[in-house]
């Protein structure tokens, strides 16, 4: 391009960082404190000037040991370790049940400093007792640890001897010390630029053709600043929804499509709604801390027991469990309050549904048909199909001439809505559902079928407690999260929530 071309492209940016640019290589950051321009606008000019062959940049990334959150308060007072030392230099003698109280330590600090001190065998312990084992230089010494705190920042590559090992020590504890990668950028003027900048760059023209210079015709006889179209562009990426928020405002339209009302709830729920009033015996696996969050020390309130037995939920679900309901035998055990109040987070969204069915025992506006779209959590192994916290879609339908035939087509048409043209259904088994069935899609990646979700009539021991009497309900609770990873292209389950944010920069919108 010839000069006078490029010097009419400059933009004011441009026009500034030029000409104090060196022939030699100039390390960015040292670049902009000596200029006193910030590094985000000397990168953007020096992206423009390298697209016109008037600087030449390289680049290099190496790995920084740096102080972390805790390894910066330890730098300013001192090492856990160092304080119990230093008390025991004092005291000699300290039960190892009063390190916390005698050191101000927390119980994860008292745990690290007694261990480390073990290791380096400055002390030992006898009969529930710490005692000194270290000699007079050892106590007055820094500890290698403290010693390599005070080095940081590092190079990663240049640590050697005793400062690898006190490197590999701090590596184990959290928060202490991070590795952090930094980019190194260099700049520096092409021959091109210093012909340039040896020419007058700041000749009169307008930055840009704003709309009251057209209208004004003041453009007339003035000369403007020439626009590079080949210049690279940063990519401009507009607000949206999370993409999971997105595929729920979708499938929610779908269920009100069909005719259903919304149910919403509390998350936090007691046992006996997510549990007893659907039959789930109280020493059933599911009930156990393995499977479910329980809230520590928290225990919620039960339906009131009413005069008229026959009308009380709490007493109608008490019979259920122990055998009395409809010729049912029940799970004949002794039904206990205690354990229905104990206080969770709710393993599945159906605790809304037999809430709801007790508000249409009272109010008999059936036939009725309802879903709920929310967070459950369970205490699963993660991996690439669980997760402790999932999405889940619950539906109910209360009518008295409901069908399991309608049950099926209800499904496969909300899978159909979701883009699913062929599922998988099998029979299966629940609690608090007969007939029962499971949804299966087959996975492409992993090569096997994922179930999504159970679904049944609700028994006799769920309806009758609410209604006082049996009334066909057809239910349902499909995981929602393995229902969509298929359309974003999602083979881990975990990624769903990591929220990283140059993925979701990236995630395709929601559109079917």
């Amino acid at each position: 391009m010839d000069e006078e071309l490029i010097i009419e492209s400059l933009s004011p940016m441009e026009r500034e960082v030029l000409p104090k640019l060196n022939e030699d290589f100039s390390d960015i950051k040292d670049f902009s404190d000596k200029i006193n321009l910030d590094k985000t606008t000397i990168l953007r000019a020096t992206g423009f000037l390298k697209n016109k062959k008037l600087v030449e940049q390289e680049s290099s990334e190496k790995k920084v040991v740096i102080l972390g959150i805790l390894g910066i308060n330890y730098l300013k007072k001192e090492l856990p370790e160092r304080t119990l030392l230093n008390k025991l230099a004092e005291k000699k003698i300290i039960p190892i049940g009063e390190i916390k109280n005698v050191c101000n330590l927390n119980d994860n600090e008292a745990k690290i400093a007694l261990g480390t001190l073990k290791k380096k065998a400055l002390v030992e312990i006898r009969q529930g007792k710490i005692n000194l084992n270290a000699k007079s230089e050892e106590i007055t010494n820094k500890m290698i640890e403290e010693i390599f705190l005070e080095k940081l920042p590092m190079d990663l590559e240049s640590i050697i001897d005793l400062d690898k090992l006190a490197f590999e020590n701090l590596k184990k504890r959290k928060d202490i010390i991070e590795v952090e990668e930094q980019k190194t950028i260099k700049i520096k003027l092409t021959e091109l630029g210093k012909k340039i900048v040896g020419m007058n760059i700041n000749k009169n023209s307008h930055a840009a053709f704003i709309s009251k210079i057209l209208k004004q015709n003041s453009w007339k006889g003035k000369k403007f600043r020439r626009y590079d179209l080949t210049s690279p562009a940063p990519r401009v990426y507009g607000g949206k929804r999370h993409f999971v928020n997105q595929a729920k405002d979708y499938a929610k339209s779908i269920w009100l499509e069909m005719g259903f009302k919304e149910m919403t709830g509390n998350i936090v729920e007691t046992g006996f709604w997510v549990f007893d009033s659907l039959f789930t015996a109280q020493d059933h696996p599911v009930r156990e801390m393995q499977d479910t969050f329980y809230l520590k020390g928290m225990m919620g309130k039960l339906p009131a027991r009413c005069k008229k037995k026959e009308n009380c939920v709490l007493f109608n679900v008490q019979r259920a469990h122990e055998g009395g309901i409809d010729e049912s035998k029940g799970w004949q055990y002794k039904w206990e309050e205690e354990d229905a109040k104990r206080v969770l987070l709710r393993t599945h969204t159906t605790s809304l549904s037999v809430r709801k069915l007790q508000e249409i025992g009272k109010s008999k506006e059936f036939p009725a048909k309802y879903f709920a779209l929310g967070k459950c959590f369970r205490n699963e192994t993660v991996d690439w199909s669980h997760g402790f916290e999932f999405n889940q879609t619950e539906g109910i339908v209360i009518d008295e001439n409901a069908n399991f035939r309608q049950l099926l087509g209800y499904l496969t048409q909300f899978y159909k809505k979701m883009g699913f043209e062929k599922i998988r259904i099998r029979p299966a088994y629940f609690a608090y559902t007969e007939p029962s069935l499971e949804i299966d899609i087959f996975h492409p990646v992993h090569k096997k079928w994922v179930e999504l979700g159970g679904a049944g009539m609700f028994r006799p021991e769920v309806t009758i407690p609410m209604f006082g009497k049996h009334i066909p309900v057809l239910a349902w609770g499909q995981g929602f999260d393995r229902i969509i990873t298929e359309f974003f292209e999602i083979n881990d389950l975990r990624e769903v929530y990591k929220n990283d944010l140059n993925k979701l920069r990236e995630m395709k919108f929601w559109r079917k």
